[in-house]
């Protein structure tokens, strides 16, 4: 029974593994990144200075509203992340509240896709 046991924890640690790959490797995002979508940082400044994506603007969720017109056309494929994907999350809600259709919330900046060289 005990090597049952061992072997059930394993296969749930297992599986919460592939999950959180799975995760960090969202093809949708990778897509739309290959794509040509607007990459946007919305941490704070303080954030950014450590490091951003490669190709994403900078523009901090508390000012998403103040600075719309950056975002371009309202179908166009954005793509937002933060640390967590909560600050991604209000940026997305805003810019859906404004008309914006083509908007996803990558969650944090180790969730995106490695770029390809």
């Amino acid at each position: 029974m005990r090597n049952s046991f061992k072997g059930t924890v394993f296969g749930i640690v297992s599986t919460l593994g592939l999950v959180s790959c799975v995760f960090a490797a969202n093809p949708e995002v990778a897509q739309k990144i290959k794509a040509g979508a607007l990459i946007v940082d919305v941490r704070s400044a303080e954030e950014v200075a450590e490091g951003m994506y490669p190709g994403a603007q900078h523009i901090p969720v508390d000012q998403v509203e103040k600075r719309m017109a950056e975002f371009g056309a309202k179908d166009k494929p954005i793509v937002l992340y933060c640390k967590s994907g909560r600050r991604a999350g209000l940026a997305m809600e805003t810019l859906k509240s404004k008309g914006y259709t083509n908007v996803t919330n990558a969650g944090g900046l180790s969730d995106m896709p490695q770029r390809q060289k």
